[in-house]
């Protein structure tokens, strides 16, 4: 016989035997004559009712909610489009809850939606109008770096996979020094067991040479197999050792080791470039701000200078003035005595990257060139073209100017500003330049140090250890020894003996990409996308 019952007291098994026969519930099917009985009937849409005021736990229709009756078995269709629902702001979860059509006039309203580069940390919220002129008219400090900043997310996830990997290996090696221990204490055990075997049968030993010859073999051979593994276990140690301190590889020099000695915390934002003034430090951040720090008592800030409307990314003193230069493309000149600006001057169509003071000349670096101003009335005296890509490094150095681009250090003679030599490099964009008594130095792109001979102008070396590109080179000399030291975006700093071209230290105790580096008094200052300064010494 067949009975019809409720799909829900049917799946849920309340009873196994049916009611009205008695009969074991062998075969359920659906009944679709019933169901199609049920799905012809008539119901208002759930976002038409509301709970009974009169009745609890019962329902009656709601005069402002939906107004249509639909047919049950079109019922999901219906709801799941019905602009009677209740939804969230996608802007934000503070907003109060809307009907689905009330949403898009809603989001035109909404002041809660943020910008674009919220996750790099951009805080502006609005309407989408204002978003939209806020990323449109150039507002966003963020929308100028979204490719520099989408690159880095690249890097670091390409970086965790590395460390991830590295964790693994580590892992595996670690795994097989506990697996070699365990069969070190396994023969351990076994040469007790037989030196307590052969202790116990002293007295068979002497009425049998034969057997002792034969004992005195097995425990040779066993000799030698502990030595063996012996040997072994200490290799696999001192190939786990290697690995594992992998990153402190090179040279070490006792009497020259570089320690952190404080920190300069102050910026809101990257900090970009240094420069040192006597017992001040000055640096440009992403924050637009210049801070002026003390660096003789407790590194504290002595003011903020402020003025630019873009990241401060060069600075540079002459006499008692200092210049800094900004994605705004503005240079600023400052009074360092009273730490006011002097004037501001409309220095390029794009930002200004580095800025080198040399021969009664400024000179700023942009894309495709080099401006040269006269540092006593701030007039342009020339341009200097001919550059293939954004001139990121400027060093002026005796009679030279050498100036960093694509694959390429130009060097100039600073008398007659004109080109006497072309060095090509590889390894992309040169990003930093470094000049000592006998050697040319460049950080790059991906990764490398070049070094020249600064005489006859031939590659002498690559540096490598860096796996970030080398933002920043800095120079420290003293009677018969140099020091350079390189920063990266692998969030490193390192140490290099110039006359054997190897690293002796490596610096890690910044959180984010070290992007600048100064020199005073035998210390080192370095700034970073972490937003402190850091003093070495």
């Amino acid at each position: 016989m067949e009975h019809t019952y409720c799909r829900k007291c049917v799946t849920s098994r309340q009873f196994e035997k049916c009611p009205v026969d008695n009969m074991k519930l062998a075969v359920v099917v659906n009944n679709i004559a019933v169901n199609e009985q049920v799905g012809e009937l008539f119901i208002h849409c759930m976002y038409g009712c509301k709970p009974s005021t009169t009745n609890p736990g019962e329902y009656e229709v709601d005069p402002e909610g939906c107004p249509f009756t639909i047919r049950f078995s079109e019922r999901r269709d219906h709801e799941s489009q019905c602009g009677y629902a209740r939804v969230r702001c996608p802007n934000n979860p503070d907003c109060p809850l809307v009907l689905k059509m009330e949403l898009e006039s809603h989001l035109l309203n909404c002041n809660l939606c943020k910008c674009d580069h919220q996750r790099y940390g951009c805080h502006f919220v609005g309407t989408q109008e204002q978003v939209m002129e806020h990323l449109s008219q150039g507002q966003c400090p963020y929308d100028s770096i979204k490719e520099f900043l989408g690159a880095s997310d690249d890097k670091i996830r390409e970086l965790q996979m590395t460390i991830h990997q590295k964790d693994q290996e580590i892992g595996f090696l670690r795994s097989m020094l506990g697996k070699l221990s365990e069969r070190m204490d396994r023969l351990e055990k076994s040469m007790e067991m037989k030196i307590n075997y052969l202790d116990d049968n002293m007295s068979r030993v002497e009425k049998s040479i034969v057997e002792l010859d034969e004992n005195q073999r097995s425990i040779s051979e066993d000799l030698i197999d502990h030595d063996r593994n012996y040997s072994m276990v200490n290799h696999e140690l001192s190939v786990i050792n290697a690995r594992l301190n992998s990153g402190a590889a090179g040279a070490y020099d006792p009497q020259q080791v570089y320690k952190c000695k404080g920190t300069f915390v102050g910026h809101q934002g990257p900090v970009w470039c240094l420069c040192v003034y006597g017992d001040l430090l000055f640096s440009g951040s992403s924050d637009k701000t210049i801070k002026a720090w003390d660096t003789c008592t407790n590194y504290t800030c002595q003011k903020t200078l402020e003025g630019h409307n873009g990241i401060v990314l060069a600075l540079c003193t002459h006499g008692n003035r200092l210049y800094s230069g900004s994605a705004d493309c503005t240079i600023m000149v400052w009074n360092i005595e009273t730490l006011e600006v002097e004037k501001t001057i409309q220095a390029h169509e794009n930002p200004v990257c580095t800025l080198v003071a040399a021969n009664n000349m400024l000179f700023s670096g942009s894309l495709k060139v080099i401006k040269v101003w006269d540092l006593h009335t701030h007039q342009l005296k020339r341009e200097l073209t001919g550059l293939n890509h954004w001139v990121r490094a400027l060093v002026a150095n005796g009679n030279y100017l050498y100036s960093g681009s694509y694959q390429t250090i130009k060097v100039w003679d600073l008398n007659t500003l004109e080109i006497v030599r072309s060095l090509q490099t590889s390894g992309g964009s040169v990003y930093s330049i470094a000049i000592t008594n006998h050697h040319i130095i460049a950080g790059t792109y991906e990764n490398c140090i070049h070094v020249w001979d600064k005489n006859d102008y031939s590659q002498v070396e690559t540096l490598t250890g860096h796996v970030g590109t080398v933002y920043a080179l800095a120079v420290i000399s003293a009677p018969g020894m140099t020091r350079v030291f390189s920063a990266s975006y692998d969030r490193s700093l390192r140490v290099w003996n110039m006359e054997n071209m190897i690293c002796t230290q490596t610096l890690i105790r910044h959180q984010g990409s070290v992007a600048c580096l100064a020199v005073s008094r035998g210390r080192l200052f370095s700034g970073a996308v972490d937003s402190s300064v850091k003093v070495w010494q």
